[in-house]
Order: structure tokens, then C-alpha cells, then sequence
């Protein structure tokens, strides 16, 4: 596709909030020595975030549907902007947390409507590559952006991240009032004729698997750097460049776990939850040796992220007749998984188990998404999948 200028307007709202998503989890020893907590207890912010993300993919969704498009993806990078301000001049653990609180809000609904948007923009037969474009913004953000932030938090503070990261959400409002062109509210339209659809069996079946399949990432990559500086005896330098490798192991596994959806829905996802299980236990032995850790980071990126868009399709076919509020909530139930697999992960910290323990409990989670998906499979013929796929 040529450059098209409102598309890069909203990747560049992605990128943002792929930075604010990820960069705590780089930073959590410099924010729970500054704050006076934990690291378990600084995980909880990764928790809470996802949390808000759970609760306000739907709710803004269902309550913005009559409002202009572009006037609410500058008020929801609005709300992003406030809370990484929030963030910035946090001075208390409380503080930081309804911080973190508040910037969630926007990220299912800014994400759910801009993918809509971004599809609206362009011919019929380059929809899927105006989405594509689109999300490719959170997938530079794992390999740029969330790298900087961790690196800044170390040498400069971390709140010097969050000033910048509040920085970008002004630019972003800024590029979407500029070359986003007025986009009505769909007409038409039935809240309650939508959430009916998210109350079938086969959806929340769907869903289910995806809170899963997330939360076996995150009871690891939330404690990554922690993991790296104890076990692997890592510098922050090192630490830098694992997040880049995971951050090209992601976007390798997005391209991926696309390409192999379109041959074989269930069959890429039996493979991608079976080797993800299978790296993060590796893991857990490889942790003290610093090449070995390079490689599997890497694999684990690719299996994590390919797990994405075979998910998002699946949960698209279930709810085929809804798919605004599908697409807002199955990414709440992504990050429904990041809440309970940071937990996981700081529940095993906290019991003494060590961080090779971690990366065991990740790798259960992830056979247990396995386990899932194949009682799924047996229990259930198969559904036509949609045409337009939009990832998370």
C-alpha cells in the first residue's frame, strides 16, 4: 500500500499505546525501588492496566456509538494523554496506579474503532492491509519504542518515559485532527442486540482461549527484566537488546501466525500453544546461560504473537453479527490474560519459588490453552471464518 496519511495518523495512536502497554514491565525495578514497593507489588500495575483495558473496551465502545469517529479517537488518545501525565508526576505507588488506571481506558476502543476506520479508508480489496498498517504501530513499539522507554527509565528516571510517552499522545491527536478525514457514526445499531451475541457458548469459548493463551506470555515477559538481571546477570545494555529481540520475535510471529491461520485455523494454534510451552520451560533452564536466553526470547516472541491473529479469528467467526464489540472485547480479553498472568507470575515470585518457577507456571498456562483448545476442536464443528482479520 502507498503511504496513506490518516492510516500512519492512527499506527502512530498504536505505537503510543503499545509503549505505554509494555515499558513498566522493563522498568519495574526502577519503579519499585523509587516507590518504595516490591516487584511483585510493582506488577500489579501491569494488572491494573489490563484490567481497565477489560473494562473499557466495552463500555466506550457501546457508549460512544453515535459520536463523529475522528472526535473520538482524539478524545480517547485524549484520555491516554492524561493518564501517562498522571503517570509522569506520580509520587506515590497509589498515585501511579490510578495513573495507569486511566490511561487503559482508551486502548480497546481506540484500537476496536480505529481498525473499523482504518479499513474504511481504502478499497474494499485493501482493507485488510489498511488494518495491518495500522497495528503495525503497537508491533514498532515492542521493537523501538518499549526498548527507549527502558532504557531512559534506567539512566534518566522513569518518569522521564512517561513525559515522553505523554508526548506522543499529543502528536497523535494532533496527526488524527490533521489528515483523519470526518467519519460519521455507523447508523443504525443495537447495544443489547450486540452484548446478546457476546453471551454465546462458542464465543466465550473463543474468548476464553484468548485470556489464556495471553496470560501464558505475560507470567513471564512481565518479570523479563528482573528474570534477566538476577538469573542471566544481566546489564541494562543486555536487557535493552532482549526486548528488541522479542520485540522482532513478535512482529516475525504476527506475519506468521497470519500466513498459517489462512491455511489451517486450529492447526496453527495447536502448534504455536505447543511450542510455547515448550520454549518457556526451556526457559526456565536456560536462564543463567545469556546466548541460549537470546535464542528462546526470540522463539518466544514469535510464538507468543502468532498466537494473535488465529485468536482474533477465531473469536471473530463466533461472533460474526457483532463485530465492533467483538473486536473491543476480545482485545479486553487479551489483556484480561496480562492481568492474571502478571499476578501468576508475582504469586510465584512471592511464594519464594524463584524465577525459573515463573517460567514453568507460564508454560502450564500455555498447555492448559492447549488442553482447552482441543476439548474446543472436538466439542464444536468448524465456523467459517470472516475475510477482514484485525489483531491486537
Amino acid at each position: 500500500m502507498k503511504p496513506n496519511p490518516p492510516i500512519l495518523a492512527l499506527a502512530v495512536g498504536a505505537f503510543g499505546i503499545g509503549v505505554t502497554e509494555f515499558a513498566p514491565m522493563g522498568m519495574l525495578p526502577v519503579i519499585a525501588g523509587d516507590l518504595g514497593v516490591s516487584i511483585p507489588v510493582a506488577g500489579l500495575l501491569i494488572s491494573a492496566y489490563a484490567i481497565g483495558v477489560m473494562l473499557g473496551a466495552p463500555l466506550l465502545t457501546l457508549t460512544t456509538g453515535r459520536m463523529p469517529r475522528r472526535t473520538l479517537l482524539i478524545g480517547l488518545m485524549a484520555i491516554f494523554t492524561l493518564g501517562n501525565l498522571l503517570a509522569a508526576v506520580s509520587t506515590s505507588y497509589g498515585m501511579l496506579l490510578a495513573a495507569r488506571l486511566i490511561t487503559s481506558l482508551n486502548h480497546g476502543a481506540f484500537f476496536g474503532i480505529g481498525a473499523i476506520v482504518a479499513a474504511g479508508l481504502v478499497p474494499k480489496n485493501k482493507q485488510a492491509g489498511a488494518v495491518a498498517a495500522m497495528f503495525m504501530g503497537l508491533t514498532i513499539a515492542n521493537v523501538v519504542g518499549v526498548p527507549l522507554a527502558t532504557w531512559a527509565g534506567d539512566q534518566i528516571g522513569w518518569r522521564t518515559s512517561f513525559w515522553g510517552i505523554a508526548a506522543l499522545g499529543v502528536v497523535a491527536m494532533i496527526a488524527l485532527r490533521l489528515t483523519l478525514p470526518r467519519v460519521a457514526a455507523p447508523a443504525g445499531g443495537n447495544a443489547l442486540a450486540e452484548l446478546k451475541v457476546l453471551g454465546r457458548g462458542p464465543v466465550l469459548a473463543a474468548l476464553a482461549l484468548a485470556v489464556i493463551g495471553s496470560s501464558a506470555m505475560f507470567t513471564v515477559f512481565t518479570y523479563i527484566t528482573p528474570i534477566l538481571q538476577e538469573e542471566t546477570g544481566a546489564s541494562i545494555g543486555f536487557v535493552t537488546a532482549m526486548l528488541v529481540t522479542y520485540g522482532v520475535g513478535l512482529t516475525v510471529g504476527n506475519w506468521l501466525g497470519g500466513k498459517f491461520a489462512d491455511r489451517s485455523l486450529d492447526g496453527t494454534l495447536i502448534v504455536t500453544l505447543g511450542a510455547l510451552a515448550t520454549l518457556l520451560v526451556a526457559f526456565a533452564f536456560a536462564m543463567p546461560f545469556a546466548g541460549i536466553s537470546a535464542v528462546l526470547i526470540f522463539l518466544w516472541g514469535v510464538a507468543s504473537f502468532a498466537l494473535v491473529p488465529p485468536l482474533q479469528m477465531r473469536v471473530m467467526a463466533a461472533a460474526s453479527d457483532a463485530p465492533n464489540l467483538a473486536s473491543a472485547v476480545n482485545i479486553g480479553a487479551f489483556n484480561l490474560g496480562n492481568a492474571i498472568g502478571a499476578a501468576l507470575g508475582g504469586a510465584v515470585i512471592g511464594s519464594g519459588l524463584g524465577f525459573p518457577a515463573v517460567a514453568l507456571a507460564g508454560g502450564g498456562a500455555s498447555a492448559a490453552g492447549l488442553v482447552v483448545l482441543l476439548m474446543m476442536i472436538r466439542g464444536s464443528p468448524a465456523r467459517p471464518v470472516p475475510p477482514l482479520q484485525s489483531r491486537t
